[in-house]
């Protein structure tokens, strides 16, 4: 099983950004995926998560009312809507595997990380 997430960039702002992660070597109705981000200087923290089935979703704090987290079986991708973004939100985002398929915003239960991608927000 391989993720990798697209999508980062340079934005300002109050503006949205949408962020995929692919995953190859299974399908997503197998796994939860879950969206992390790592800030310079900081752990990795959780901040959106979608369970094998996506009837069950979480969102952290940080982004929870400007951020969705959906998903295209077809293309086997995850998909993270973010808007409004602000500084804070600068940081490099990752998706990860949670093969008991619930998800929940435990680093610990996802695997198979892939290779982030960089989001800078200028104010």
């Amino acid at each position: 099983v391989q993720l990798q997430a697209f999508g980062g960039g340079l934005v300002q702002a109050r503006e949205s950004l949408r962020l995929s992660c692919v995953l190859s070597g299974g399908t997503l109705d197998w796994f939860a995926i879950g969206w992390f981000r790592q800030a310079t200087g900081n752990k990795r923290d959780n901040i959106a998560w979608l369970s094998s089935s996506a009837t069950h979703s979480g969102y952290a704090d940080s982004v929870k009312g400007r951020s969705t987290i959906s998903r295209d079986l077809a293309k086997n991708t995850v998909f993270l809507e973010m808007n409004a973004l602000e500084a804070e939100d600068t940081a490099v985002y990752y998706c990860g595997v949670d093969p008991t398929g619930y998800g929940g915003p435990w680093s610990g239960q996802y695997q198979h990380w892939g290779k982030g991608t960089q989001v800078t927000v200028s104010s």
